[in-house]
């Protein structure tokens, strides 16, 4: 009986010659080394082959439950060959393998913050239930009862979007032939509402002028303390401001473009840079002006800051998760600047809400550039001026309407 010893002692000759293993079972040796199991069969007087996969990967004990399975297979008048591939052809069809070809498909024009929730709550959620099931298969109840699961743990909003998620899934699937229906549009309302909720927010002057107050006098680390000081100055979002790079900035043009692939909207966004903000990012330059990102991991340069550095000092200066978080600089600079006269456009624009005309969306990024240039060294100095006690009505600006 052939042996795992004799297996090795065959070596490459000039043509591919096979060692036979019984059975149907042979070992096809090629020129280049590559070594490959194959069982021939005949099914109605044809003859077939089934590969087995490469040796020593496979192993000769292997191959042969592997012949013997095949072989039980053919007893029960069934093509080996043919079961694989419809077995194949099932686990491609299964709810995860679209999930997935759906998501390699589409995350390269999502932020990277938002693919990696996305999948993320696919794994979590929704595929250790319903991933190895065939998509066709999938129900409304089945759906709903995976969504309740996610609901009960008190996480609502995350159950609709996870719903929401799995809709553009199966109208993919939809979509590419390898589904009939969207499950999911049979479960509007099934869920509990997502009560509202409103990011930490400080808006009222006297308490702007404490927290800014408090972040001068910040004890962290230097590049911390810069990114804390720049965030009401530029009032992005934090992850844009995170993972800013030193490419994107003109300091002697005053100017930081944020390119679309790091922009929720996928559309790049300027942002006018106030002398106050210019002057930060002077001093923040010789320390970290080498390298690719204003604000890098303390553990590596090649990395940018957690996304909690900026809360994390919020919270060691004493402001709580329902006070004042990072992403909180935008709603502070959008009421103010409102109430201000500034016009609301000017203000939409600059905080980079989303564009429903993605097109009208590609080509306006500049639209109201000089009017935000005046409004964003007017709301440095107004903040300013609230650091410095002074009594400030609001820089009122109605000619920029």
């Amino acid at each position: 009986m052939l042996t795992d010893r004799e297996l090795k002692s065959f070596k490459p000759r000039d043509k591919p010659y096979k060692v036979s293993a019984g059975g149907g079972l042979h070992l096809l040796i090629n020129p280049s080394g590559s070594r490959l199991w194959r069982l021939k069969y005949r099914v109605d007087g044809r003859e077939k082959l089934l590969s087995f996969g490469m040796y020593p990967e496979v192993s000769l004990k292997d191959a042969r439950d592997r012949r013997d399975d095949a072989r039980r297979v053919l007893r029960q008048k069934i093509d080996p060959g043919a079961q694989r591939k419809a077995e194949k052809s099932a686990a491609a069809e299964t709810f995860e393998a679209i999930a997935r070809e759906w998501f390699e498909k589409f995350a390269p024009s999502w932020a990277e913050s938002h693919s990696s929730k996305v999948i993320r709550r696919l794994e979590l959620e929704v595929f250790p239930w319903l991933g190895s099931r065939p998509i066709r298969s999938i129900t409304p109840p089945d759906l709903l009862s995976c969504l309740r699961r996610t609901e009960a743990r008190g996480v609502v909003e995350t159950a609709h979007r996870v719903h929401q998620c799995c809709g553009q899934i199966f109208r993919y699937a939809v979509a590419t032939g390898r589904a009939e229906r969207d499950p999911s549009a049979d479960l509007q309302g099934a869920l509990a509402p997502v009560k509202g909720k409103h990011l930490a927010s400080i808006t009222e002057p006297a308490k702007i002028e404490a927290l800014l107050r408090a972040m001068d006098n910040y004890a962290g680390t230097h590049a911390a303390r810069c990114a804390l000081r720049l965030a009401p100055l530029v009032f992005v979002r934090p992850g844009e401001l995170r993972a800013a790079a030193w490419e994107e900035f003109n300091l002697d043009g005053a100017e930081w473009r944020i390119p679309a692939e790091r922009m929720k909207a996928r559309v790049l966004h300027i942002v006018p840079l106030s002398r106050q903000a210019v002057e930060i990012l002077r001093e923040l330059q010789p320390l970290t002006g080498s390298g690719r990102y204003l604000f890098p991991s303390a553990r590596s340069a090649a990395r940018p800051m957690s996304n909690n550095t900026v809360n994390g000092a919020l919270r060691r200066l004493g402001y709580t998760t329902d006070e004042m978080t990072g992403h909180g600089f935008r709603s502070m600079a959008g009421t103010l600047l409102n109430e201000q006269g500034w016009h609301r456009d000017a203000i939409e624009r600059q905080l980079a809400h989303g564009e429903h005309d993605e097109v009208r969306a590609a080509y306006n990024y500049a639209e109201y550039l000089p009017d935000r240039r005046k409004m964003m060294q007017a709301w440095a100095d107004y903040l300013d001026e609230l650091r410095q006690g002074a009594t400030v009505l609001g820089l009122r600006r109605r000619d920029a309407r």
